[in-house]
């Protein structure tokens, strides 16, 4: 009689593993796939971040012009983006702002000089797009396709 019972229950116990095993196989496979996904993430935005800061500093060498000061800024910028072996061509952008009072700026018509009101800074922008093409072909929910790093320097107020 006792084997009789213990038989039943085994038989309905017969594939609970299996159920066991795929509930807990999905929820560790999306923690890995969400680890490895924003991982990548977060490297390539360091990437563009240290690019872009790069391109900050080099702006800060003295040039005869903005020009030149524009040119050198954008072109150190760009020679720290190989490092990143990114699928997309990240776009880098140099500009020349007016901080205003209250912390805006005048990126539009600046007016720089050697006052405090008249202070100029320099924003170095890398902004990647299609960055979800570095990630593994699975659903991307919450993954953001553009990537941003930006910069910003004082300029010295003698300096062209």
């Amino acid at each position: 009689m006792k084997n009789l019972r213990h038989n039943a229950s085994a038989r309905r116990q017969r594939g609970s593993y299996a159920v066991e095993f795929s509930i807990v196989f999905i929820f560790s496979f999306t923690m890995l796939y969400a680890l490895i996904c924003y991982g990548i993430m977060f490297a390539l935005r360091f990437g563009l971040q240290n690019a872009a800061e790069d391109g900050a500093r080099a702006a800060l060498r003295y040039q005869t012009s903005w020009a030149d000061r524009k040119s050198t800024a954008e072109a150190v910028a760009r020679a720290q983006l190989p490092d990143l072996t990114l699928p997309v061509t990240p776009d880098v952008s140099a500009q020349r702002c007016q901080v205003l009072p209250g912390g805006a700026n005048n990126c539009t018509t600046p007016t720089c000089g050697t006052s405090w009101d008249y202070r100029c800074q320099v924003v170095v922008t890398v902004t990647a797009t299609g960055i979800r093409t570095a990630l593994p072909p699975l659903p991307l929910f919450a993954v953001p396709d553009t990537l941003v790093g930006q910069a910003s320097m004082m300029l010295d107020g003698k300096s062209p």
